[in-house]
């Protein structure tokens, strides 16, 4: 099942244990970023593009966003993650591919929701 996850704060230790947790996925034209939290949203493990090892464009490719995915989800099957809620934000390349990666993984998606934010006619944007 779900293994204990410690945290040394100060002198005192703190241990939880961990079934289900939120990916919040970040696909911009650069990069993809991966976030692992637990459901009250701290963070437990993260990865991305390039700290997997690609640089310049090739860290916007579906397959580059696949490797960073893979590495998130094998640092989720250490802590014991089984299940989790999938957050996609942005418009790049590596939204489909991490979703296929994660279920390619193992781990159980519970909800996949599009949280990219649109704007209703605000200000000027950039440039």
């Amino acid at each position: 099942m779900a293994k204990k996850v410690t945290r040394i704060k100060g002198k005192q230790t703190i241990e939880r244990k961990i079934s289900a947790g939120r990916v919040y996925v970040t696909a911009t034209f650069n990069n993809t970023i991966v976030t692992l939290t637990d459901t009250q949203g701290r963070t437990l493990a993260w990865g991305s593009s390039g700290a997997s090892g690609f640089k310049g464009a090739r860290r916007a490719t579906p397959f580059a966003a696949i490797s960073a995915m893979e590495a998130v989800a094998q640092k989720a099957k250490n802590l014991g993650i089984s299940s989790c809620e999938v957050y996609i934000k942005g418009p790049g390349s590596g939204r489909d591919a991490t979703i296929k990666s994660l279920r390619g993984a193992g781990i159980n998606i519970t909800m996949i929701a599009d949280v990219t934010p649109i704007p209703y006619n605000g200000p000027r944007p950039k440039k």
